[in-house]
């Protein structure tokens, strides 16, 4: 357990203070080391779950994607033949992909994250998913399915960075997120073209727009939210949501191109 100072706090609050922190199980869980207890886990009655539905709507003609030039790896040349830029990726009839759309604010009490790990594979030189959420406390596996080499370089803001090379086809690594933070970048060092965005969260409601720029968020407990839609180069929107049992209500954007 970490040894901090605190001003104007006073020994004895310290001591018991310490004292419960210690009595938690050996720094199994370092919320802020003032014997505070962690939210209460959020038990959510199956029958009474709402969700959330949306289309990202895009306004304006978006221009055309680039195709990315690979002829500084001949392995990316061949696997990655007709990749082109994600930056700005519409979707059918006028639609918006790759929108990560979460609750960001309403909920209480706390969620487990899930056992199974979120994979972020590299493909054709290319990362695979290009926008994906994943929980504080579950693993992220990055894999390298290319023949070529390539290092996973994590930039986040709040968690810790990272920056991983695998030079061989196959090769896995897992790593796992601490703190919330919307969003982290990611790019490979060796090859500049590839990117791509992880929101990490605290609970599991949220949802990437599809090639039908549509999205669903379910599972919610009844009440009123807080939804946040973000996207790498249009920025990010909000809108409130209040959805009572059993309900399914719609929250639709629509982002603007620059004109």
């Amino acid at each position: 357990m970490s040894s901090r100072t605190f001003s104007g706090v006073t020994a004895s609050i310290l001591a018991v203070s310490l004292l419960a922190a210690g009595c938690g199980g050996g720094g199994a869980d370092d919320s802020e080391d003032l014997g505070f207890s962690a939210p209460a886990a959020q038990v959510i009655d199956p029958a009474t779950v709402a969700t959330i539905t949306g289309t990202i709507n895009l306004d304006g003609e978006a221009p055309e994607a680039v195709l990315i030039k690979m002829n500084a790896d001949p392995v990316c040349l061949r696997e990655g033949t007709g990749q082109k830029t994600e930056s700005l990726v519409p979707g059918d009839n006028g639609t918006l992909q790759n929108v990560l759309v979460y609750v960001k604010e309403g909920l209480s009490g706390s969620f487990p994250a899930p056992t199974t790990p979120v994979v972020l594979d590299q493909v054709g030189c290319h990362y695979t998913p290009h926008v994906f959420g994943i929980m504080v406390g579950q693993s992220l596996e990055v894999v390298n399915s290319d023949s070529t080499l390539h290092n996973i370089h994590a930039i986040p803001a709040t968690n810790q960075e990272f920056n991983t090379g695998q030079p061989i086809k196959g090769m896995r690594f897992n790593h796992t997120f601490s703190a919330k933070e919307v969003m982290v970048p990611f790019k490979c060092d060796v090859h500049g073209w590839m990117n791509a965005f992880a929101a990490v969260l605290d609970h599991p409601f949220f949802a990437v727009s599809s090639t039908d720029g549509t999205f669903e968020i379910t599972g919610l407990p009844p009440g009123t939210y807080v939804i946040e839609a973000w996207h790498e180069e249009l920025g990010s929107q909000t809108t409130e949501v209040t959805v009572a049992a059993q309900e399914s209500m719609a929250a639709d954007f629509t982002f603007n191109l620059p004109s």
